[in-house]
């Protein structure tokens, strides 16, 4: 059995995580990759089919379903997981090392797992690994932030956990198969847990509340995992749900505004993942196999030029020390690398022709165009217009181009930081200009052509727009030192209220109890320096002191038999 567990992806990084710490430190970061690097090798090479089935009660576990859907999401997940490790292998922080392995690990578990209670529990493993990476950075917003975090994913988990209850309950399968559109408390509370990692409003909070708090080189795991790992479940258990086209582009439109709204630079790029997660939550909700084909094709490629985007934010907070628009600008020639491989992550996710995100978008657009929704595709290329506004306009000028606003050191980049966003670049263009490269690994045999008259014709037109509105407005745009109420307000106001009530009372109640507690052994104590002095109190009439070893042999001995009788009724009465 041990052996047949290494033939699972995830028991791979798993099982890294728990080896690291037995290496020595100078060869570690290079383990670090290697484990990533032969999971990809086995997700690559390994056939479609359920090949391990582990028993478990009444039931059998599937720890290894592979089909088309999770394979490409395995794909991804481990190709990042390796880039990740080359952007921090400067880093020696175990913690932190070992979270990122067993981070991925879950990921990789939650996309190869046949049944609902494997997925599960790989789900709370990627929580509670995540959270560390968040910790990690070790400042008091951190460790506040991860608690948060790891609060509302136990909730999300909670949820998740107590509609596969009842869906077992009622009958369902454990096994992981689609879901029909019934709105059962069962499907309810699955699609909620789920839709808390995916980062739905209002249920979104935690995503820029965490991101910006993490470590540099954490934020590039958690940006990559988290929501598109909850993206694949949904794929795989709700397609069709129409409800997903509104919700998808509500997140969409929410996710822009307040990207526009952000003065942070890593909470900026955190909303840009809540809106981009939009266009694949309504592709879902089409439930076409060219809509779930561009669904799973944006959420790979977003992995790729998201993790590049905050793999620069990294950068210019460990080169500056800041991370605030408001007190960034004017050092573009001090790191031209750094600004130009920003743009190419910031030009995909806009949509740029011949970049990656250029062949997933049009995609979904044209899944849109079939379905005949005219106002979702509208409201999305508003969303478009506003992704190139708020990350590829507002925050590369106010970071590098505009005037300076205070006075900072800029430090040198280690070159390995240089090398991962080089690659994550490379296959920003790699799949912008050979999108067959992705298409052909997609779950469904797709015909779709991105390069059409039309699409280059709406997106070039949605580009040059939002640049011209963006050179008008750009005075207008928050890049003061502000923060943007969000729905994390509901849990944050009552905070005080809910700690006096479950933290300080109860630590007030086991205080009085210790004191109370402490009291009456110093009192036992003063007691057993000499018992017999309260035990036979008319010997201290005569006014002599009585001392416990100053009595007869037979005295000693009664006095010895009752303590004794007094034992035996006690333990008597405990057993």
């Amino acid at each position: 059995m041990m052996l047949e567990l290494l033939s699972v992806p995830a028991v791979i990084l798993i099982l890294g995580a728990l080896v690291l710490p037995l290496l020595p430190e100078r060869v570690r970061t290079t383990a670090f990759i290697t484990f990533p690097l032969v999971a990809l090798a086995m997700i690559w090479t390994m056939p479609e089919g359920n090949f391990l089935q582990v028993p478990f009660a009444s039931y059998e576990l599937e720890l290894l379903a592979v089909d088309g859907l999770s394979r490409i999401f395995g794909i991804i997940f481990a190709l990042i997981t390796v880039i990740g490790g080359v952007y921090a292998f400067h880093i020696k922080d175990l913690g932190q090392q070992s979270s990122a392995l067993a981070y991925a690990g879950g990921a990789l578990g939650v996309t190869f797992a046949g049944d609902f209670f494997t997925l599960f529990i790989f789900w709370e493993i990627m929580a509670a690994a995540s959270a560390y990476l968040i910790w990690a950075r070790e400042t008091e917003e951190s460790a506040k932030a991860g608690m948060r975090y790891l609060l509302v994913h136990i909730f999300g988990g909670s949820l998740l956990f107590t509609g596969i209850l009842l869906h077992l309950s009622s009958g369902g399968s454990l096994y992981i198969e689609s879901i029909e559109p019934a709105y059962t408390a069962a499907n309810i509370f699955m699609l909620l847990g789920v839709a808390l990692n995916t980062a739905v409003p209002p249920l979104h909070a935690w995503l820029a509340d965490a991101y910006p708090k993490a470590t540099i080189t954490g934020a590039v795991f958690m940006c990559a995992l988290t929501t598109k790992s909850a993206v694949y479940v949904m794929i795989r258990l709700f397609p069709g749900w129409e409800i997903l086209i509104w919700v998808g582009v509500i997140m969409a439109i929410y996710g822009t505004i307040y990207a526009l709204l952000s003065n942070d630079i890593r909470e900026i790029l955190a909303y840009s993942i809540i809106s981009q997660i939009g266009y694949m939550v309504t592709a879902i909700g089409i439930g076409s196999e060219l809509a779930l084909n561009g669904a799973t094709a944006h959420a790979f490629n977003h992995i790729i030029y998201k993790s590049l985007l905050f793999m620069a934010a990294g950068a210019v907070i460990h080169a500056t020390g800041t991370s605030k628009l408001s007190e960034l600008g004017g050092f573009a020639k001090k790191m031209p690398l750094i600004v130009g491989l920003y743009m190419v992550g910031a030009l995909s996710i806009s949509g740029m022709p011949f970049l990656n995100g250029f062949v997933s978008k049009t995609m979904i657009s044209g899944a849109i165009g079939d379905a005949h929704l005219e106002w979702p595709i509208l409201l999305l290329l508003i969303a478009t217009i506003g992704t190139f506004l708020h990350t590829g306009l507002k925050l590369p000028y106010f970071t590098w181009f505009a005037e300076k606003k205070s006075e900072f050191e800029v430090s040198s980049i280690p070159m390995n930081m240089k090398v991962a966003m080089g690659i994550g670049a490379s296959f920003c263009i790699l799949f912008g200009v050979a999108p067959q490269l992705l298409y052909s690994q997609l779950p469904y045999p797709t015909d779709f052509q991105p390069f059409s008259v039309y699409n280059f014709v709406e997106m070039t037109q949605i580009l040059i727009l939002a640049f011209v509105g963006f050179w008008f407005l750009k005075k207008h745009l928050n890049v003061s030192a502000t923060i943007s109420l969000d729905t994390d307000w509901f849990y944050r106001r009552p905070a005080a209220i809910v700690r006096a009530v479950f933290v300080k009372t109860p630590n007030d109640l086991f205080g009085v109890a210790e004191n109370v507690t402490m009291k009456l052994a110093k009192k036992l104590s003063v007691l057993s320096k000499n018992p017999i002095r309260y035990m036979l109190p008319a010997f201290t009439a005569e006014g002599r002191e009585v001392k416990s070893d100053g009595f007869t042999a037979s005295m000693s001995a009664a006095l010895a038999f009752i303590l004794f009788g007094f034992l035996v009724a006690i333990l008597v009465v405990l057993l």
